[in-house]
């Protein structure tokens, strides 16, 4: 029988665009080039008999061009608190395998990679919130990056913004915007500031995104 998997996490992406990332509204990237890196908690999950619920992970990408363009590089890097079977499963998923070709965000990705770096098994301190737009991000040694909301320069306030995925998406249904500030280390090295970040829930299973409605809608009180 076929590998079944439920991952439901709690994440935020940095990439290199500013606020009208090319990936989310059709359009070229801002620089020409692409850099981004995801981190999230698992709230909900497990790759058949093991669960996945409260670790945390990360992934960063690079590609010298437009995405589609491929010839990307790409790292995960797996909660330390996980055993063996969590590493595994965990690196599984966020490698965009045991799925549907091409129905999630990560099996999309690594489509567009040539280069895999080995898999780390670090800790991850990870603050985020999604409702607020606030991130802070700690990998030792490899990462770091925080998160921040908007400003409405008029009246010095949080800005607040949003995108909703009614369909042609592999990545979420909802997503808060926000502003990140990134340095990676390491293998994959690059570095931005004041760009592009999503705050949002990716819910996928072996067949792709599951269009669970998300809580962060509850601001809009429909």
């Amino acid at each position: 029988m076929a590998d079944q998997w439920l991952f439901k996490s709690e994440s935020y992406d940095n990439c290199n665009c500013a606020v009208n990332c090319g990936c989310q509204f059709n359009l070229p990237s801002t620089h020409g080039y692409c850099r981004t890196a995801y981190f999230g908690t698992v709230v909900e999950g497990h790759f058949n008999d093991t669960p996945l619920a409260g670790l945390n992970w990360a992934a960063q990408y690079k590609w010298p061009g437009e995405i589609a363009d491929g010839n990307g590089k790409r790292q995960i890097v797996v909660d330390e608190r996980a055993d063996e079977a969590q590493r595994v499963a965990l690196e599984t998923i966020i490698s965009g395998e045991a799925c549907t070709p091409l129905s999630n965000v990560f099996s999309v990705y690594a489509s567009t990679c040539s280069e895999f770096c080995e898999t780390l098994l670090l800790p991850i301190n990870l603050e985020v919130n999604l409702e607020q737009r606030t991130a802070k991000v700690d990998i030792p040694g490899i990462v770091t990056s925080s998160g921040r909301p908007i400003i409405n320069e008029f009246n010095g306030q949080p800005f607040h913004v949003a995108i909703a995925r009614s369909n042609d998406s592999f990545e979420f249904t909802y997503a808060e915007v926000g502003l990140g500030t990134t340095s990676v280390t390491g293998e994959i090295q690059m570095a931005y500031e004041d760009s592009w970040a999503q705050f949002c829930i990716l819910h996928f299973n072996q067949d792709g995104l599951l269009r669970e409605r998300s809580r962060l809608t509850a601001w809009l009180n429909l």
